[in-house]
């Protein structure tokens, strides 16, 4: 079951006009956050709904006295520039059909470093990942794929080398030659593992599971799901739809990144993928923009450090 919160229309920008007038100021940026976040404002400790702005971003209440910082558990709880450049960066990277890259954001929005504008875009990609997202069901085809070429003489399929192990799950509609919602998730290897925790953490218990025949997938049923292995004729191509995903993925890499990206970053790009694919049928840029924020202001901000911290863990797995 899909779970689709209720949109609050006074908080999705019409178009880019519309947009430029509801965040000109940064007084307009923070009182959307608060009403994105809190509604009506109110005192986490009395409940008065009556403060004063002691900072720009703190809060004091009138009753109790006690301070809040609206930014906390948000991705801009750490940030040094004001909402409104980073509004507009979200603004941008949603307006994007196909994606945005860092050299991008730099070049439109002004910025001095290309460093700030590459720490900006990740943190988004992270944002782009609601904690609450309800699971696949139905009926779910999963398997494996990998991104990247082997070197000349490597394996080639399962146990490749040289190359990131993925896994895909993709929602099949019924009664629908179109595709449902999908998750990605980059494995360390296609043991029994590591596919039975995707299907677990992605799959609601239950649903059918469609894969290969392939023994990694062999206790599913006794994980509470419906198991279908496929068949297919010799000139037939097994789990189409996981394919397809893979080979849009690729495209978009390619045309994103312009191919070129690296494995410690690979979660990231996967979580925007996911996002803009899921998203794929909404053509109101102000409604990606307004979903976008919900997630940014109820999600604990992802730091440079994590980011790198993440950098040294991939490191470490390629050894």
């Amino acid at each position: 079951m899909v779970i689709v919160k209720e949109v609050n229309k006074e908080l999705v920008p019409k178009n880019l006009i519309h947009f430029e007038k509801m965040f000109s100021t940064e007084e307009q940026c923070v009182e959307y956050l608060i009403k994105l976040k809190y509604g009506i404002y109110k005192c986490p400790i009395c409940k008065c709904e009556k403060y004063w702005v002691i900072r720009k971003y703190t809060f004091k209440c009138c009753s109790c006295g006690y301070r809040n910082f609206i930014l906390e558990d948000t991705i801009f709880e750490y940030k040094k520039k004001t909402l409104l450049l980073y509004y507009r960066t979200i603004w941008y990277v949603v307006s994007q059909k196909n994606g945005s890259n860092a050299m991008n954001i730099q070049r439109i929005l002004g910025l001095g470093s290309y460093n700030t504008a590459w720490a900006w875009l990740q943190k988004l990609r992270r944002s782009m990942v609601r904690m609450d997202v309800s699971k696949l069901s139905g009926t779910v085809e999963v398997d494996e794929s990998y991104l990247g070429c082997a070197q000349k003489g490597g394996k080639r399929g399962r146990g490749s080398e040289n190359k990131i192990p993925l896994i895909v799950g993709v929602e099949l509609p019924p009664n629908s030659k179109e595709l449902g919602r999908i998750r990605l998730r980059k494995i360390p290897n296609c043991g029994a593992f590591p596919l039975e925790n995707f299907v677990i953490d992605n799959v609601e218990k239950g649903s059918t599971v469609i894969t290969d025949g392939w023994n990694g997938y062999s206790k599913l049923e006794s994980k509470g799901y419906k198991r279908i292995i496929e068949e297919v004729e010799e000139d037939q191509e097994e789990l189409q739809h996981v394919h397809l995903i893979i080979s849009l993925l690729k495209r978009w890499l390619l045309g994103t990144m312009q191919g070129s990206f690296s494995e410690k970053y690979i979660d990231y790009y996967l979580d925007e993928f996911v996002f803009r694919f899921n998203r794929r049928k909404s053509k109101d840029r102000g409604l990606l923009f307004y979903r976008l924020m919900e997630i940014a202001v109820s999600r604990p901000p992802t730091t440079v450090n994590e980011i790198k911290a993440n950098e040294k863990r991939a490191r470490s797995d390629q050894r």
